[in-house]
């Protein structure tokens, strides 16, 4: 007969709680909706921190036109290319609501990354998950289509299958921006939204978004 192994549970590292014990050299700054935290071009001299609230990255090409590249939630590092010789901001964050960013100089992320394994663990975990998620978003706009997009961009925002439970309501993110981050029409995500409504799988409550897990089935869906 053979014995159930019994699945144990391995703690996450917390970011926060050893940024808040550690003697990290940081600053709390927040932001209202829609203010810009940095601009591209400008000096690239510290590591962002969400703490509460939401981020927009961006880019703009030569004649205006404006990328949206992720959209980042509590947890989240960003600003960490100048920690990779990148001299100035390859894009521009701006809050999407009221935000709470724990700001720490260049320098001492390094110090903090050389000097504390645990934290430094948790960070280049980070970042590989990170560049796994940039593969699968290149992925996802090369080979599905806008309807499965839209719901993959959903699901991620309400930060399905991150610890402990989805956010129950996603910042107030528009038609217009998810549309630039699937690469696809307004009128086509218009489209989607109701639809996925109809079908319960999402439901707007207060001006707010709640996004239902039933909403992967879109994803999985062949």
């Amino acid at each position: 007969m053979v014995k159930e192994l019994k699945k144990v549970k391995v703690p996450v590292f917390d970011a926060q709680a050893f940024l808040d014990s550690a003697g990290v050299a940081r600053k709390v700054v927040e932001y209202r909706r829609s203010q810009k935290i940095y601009s591209q071009g400008a000096p690239a001299t510290n590591v962002m921190y969400v703490q509460k609230g939401g981020v927009k990255l961006s880019v703009v090409n030569e004649i205006g036109k404006e990328a949206v590249l992720a959209i980042l939630g509590p947890g989240d590092f960003f600003g960490e290319g100048g920690m990779a010789g990148q001299s100035v901001r390859m894009g521009t964050a701006t809050a999407i609501t009221l935000t709470s960013l724990l700001v720490i100089e260049k320098n001492e992320m390094m110090r903090v990354l050389h000097a504390e394994h645990a934290f430094s663990d948790r960070f280049v975990s980070y970042m590989l998950s990170r560049n796994i998620r940039i593969e699968e978003d290149l992925i996802d706009q090369l080979f599905n289509s806008s309807e499965k997009r839209l719901a993959r961009t959903l699901l991620l925002l309400a930060r399905y299958g991150k610890e402990p439970q989805p956010e129950k309501m996603l910042p107030k993110v528009s038609q217009e921006m998810l549309a630039e981050m699937i690469g696809t029409t307004r009128s086509r995500v218009n489209f989607f939204m109701n639809k996925f409504r109809k079908l319960g799988f999402i439901q707007y409550n207060n001006g707010g978004l709640q996004v239902h897990s039933s909403l992967l089935s879109v994803v999985l869906h062949e």
